[in-house]
């Protein structure tokens, strides 16, 4: 889409949505510009469940990516997409068949497995349909993201494809998808310590401008107080 201004790329986001997070940060390393369009997943009983909002995604998600005419949905499939449109710049799939299945199967094991419990939503569900309080909510949001974890510091510690990142020694589409994790993990007080490798890629990411700008406090939607 090499022909699309570039004052139409639009993202609908959530300054602490994981998802919206994990596609700035694509947004960013490949370069690319856009506006952000904030939804308030939480104000006024959640911006997403309004009509208009409805309009753009039936699922009432973010982020939705719009690109020129284009309406993208669902935050893997914009990475893919960015990296398969926009070829120049930073790569965030490999090309290499199977070092594209590891990079996706390390991002999915965040995005499908670790995710999904910790998501507005599913606690927003806990807390108001089963009234579930808010430290049983805590305990399970920390089971989920440690298991995940745990999984992922065995995945990444003794594979030699891991470098500076998850996949060699250039951030891709997996660091996209741990970075917001992490800052989850730490929103609930998970104890760090036993994922030293995880820790390691993080400090990496730290140091990119691509990851501090897409960082919820410096969003446009943050509140003033958390800066």
């Amino acid at each position: 889409m090499s022909g699309v201004p570039e004052t139409t790329r639009k993202l609908y986001s959530y300054w602490r949505s994981s998802a919206a997070y994990r596609v700035r940060i694509a947004l960013n390393l490949k370069g690319l510009s856009y506006a952000v369009l904030p939804v308030h997943l939480v104000n006024n009983g959640g911006e997403q469940h309004r009509p208009e909002y409805r309009a753009v995604n039936p699922q009432e998600l973010v982020p939705v990516l719009i690109d020129g005419a284009h309406a993208i949905r669902q935050s893997i499939a914009i990475i893919e997409y960015l990296d398969e449109a926009y070829p120049g710049g930073a790569r965030l799939l490999p090309t290499e068949p199977l070092a594209r299945a590891r990079v996706r199967g390390l991002a999915l094991a965040i995005a499908c497995d670790v995710h999904p419990m910790n998501n507005t939503r599913a606690l927003q569900y806990l807390e108001r349909e089963l009234r579930v309080a808010e430290p049983e909510r805590a305990r399970w949001t920390r089971h989920w993201i440690a298991l995940g974890f745990a999984a992922l510091e065995e995945l990444l510690a003794p594979d030699p494809a891991t470098g500076r990142f998850c996949h060699s020694d250039a951030p891709g589409m997996a660091d996209a998808l741990l970075i917001p994790q992490l800052y989850n993990a730490r929103r609930w007080s998970l104890d760090l310590t036993p994922y030293p490798t995880l820790c390691r890629i993080e400090a990496e990411c730290a140091a990119l401008d691509a990851f501090v700008r897409a960082r919820p406090e410096n969003q446009v939607d943050a509140p003033k107080s958390e800066g």
